[in-house]
């Protein structure tokens, strides 16, 4: 039986760069402090009246063109973002107009930092199920949006972007397992929460004010290391593998510490991690979308390799699958 795979892949990154230099105008920080603790050099911020949407469409496009699908035969979309234009319509719908994609039905998947598997996984089990030929998959965020550029606790880390993939039935190779896990405990770590609700009737308020990342990093530390090496794990074992067979690990790039830290606790060569957090900073959903992309057109990716894919985000929800390389 076929299997579903990866067939084609693009990405999209903001041309304005924020350096750990411009970040030392706005807070007190240093390009020392930002490197030695999280590996991050600079980040893409989107420009003036660039939105969610317009980097999603930008990045599907790209894939597209090194697809042999065409627009107006994709099946599915699926956008994994937490930052759309608008509570409703959908980005994945935008896309869908943007792109000509008339067959295609299309929502969004909120995951957080997790939301370009979670979105890679349900589009698998669409394709699997016989409902749709192919889908759309694309990771999306403008992370600068909500961000408190007075905090340096976190206005250093984050940045802007998207990235997309086009799956597919494959006839060798293609994704041999998938695993999904939430942990709502830790749902307090991280999140952008208005501090206050609006009730029914009320018109107190013009307009709500736009809430601000919080987020406790020493904590996320603790959770995502483990989270994301037995993530690892777990999909390797469903796929029948040993983690040694593993030729590339493309991580969710949140923290270059963290990423060491994984391939240790995970027992995988950090060598064998594609890492460049240092131009991008912590995309969020976008981060292993992106990275996966840029692996694979370095050549750290090729036809027959096993690949592992793996990501961590607020929730709290991880994510990991197991891919034999198809193209």
């Amino acid at each position: 039986m076929d299997k579903v795979g990866i067939i084609a892949l693009g990405r999209y990154l903001p041309d304005r760069v924020l350096t750990n230099a411009d970040l030392e105008k706005l807070v007190e920080t240093s390009d020392e402090w930002i490197i030695s603790r999280t590996g991050i050099k600079e980040r893409r911020v989107a420009a003036d009246g660039e939105l969610t949407s317009h980097m999603a469409i930008a990045a599907a496009q790209d894939a597209l063109k090194g697809s042999s699908v065409k627009a107006e035969d994709i099946e599915a979309i699926f956008v994994a973002t937490v930052t759309p234009d608008s509570a409703f319509p959908s980005v994945a719908c935008l896309v869908q107009k943007a792109i000509g994609a008339k067959k295609a039905f299309a929502y969004d998947i909120s995951a957080a930092c997790s939301g370009f598997l979670f979105a890679m996984i349900t589009a698998r089990q669409f394709i699997a199920g016989g409902m749709v030929k192919n889908a759309l998959v694309i990771a999306a965020d403008r992370f600068t949006s909500i961000i408190d550029w007075k905090d340096r606790n976190t206005c250093v880390l984050f940045g802007d972007g998207a990235g997309a993939a086009v799956l597919a039935r494959v006839k060798k190779g293609g994704i041999l397992s998938d695993y999904m896990i939430a942990d709502g405990e830790g749902a307090p770590l991280m999140g952008v929460v208005p501090d206050k609700i609006r009730t029914p009737f009320d018109q107190s308020l013009d307009t709500a004010r736009l809430p601000w990342i919080t987020m406790n990093g020493q904590e996320l530390f603790k959770n995502a290391v483990p989270g994301m090496a037995e993530a690892v794990r777990i999909a390797a074992e469903k796929a029948g593998i040993s983690v040694a067979d593993i030729s590339c690990v493309v991580p969710h790039q949140a923290n270059e510490r963290i990423i060491a830290s994984v391939a240790k606790r995970a027992g995988v060569d950090k060598e064998k991690f594609f890492i460049n957090i240092h131009k991008y900073g912590n995309i969020s959903a976008a981060s292993a979308a992106v990275a996966l992309s840029e692996a694979v057109e370095q050549g750290r990716i090729k036809k027959g390799d096993i690949v592992a894919l793996v990501v961590f985000g607020a929730g709290l929800v991880a994510a990991a699958n197991i891919i034999e390389w198809s193209y």
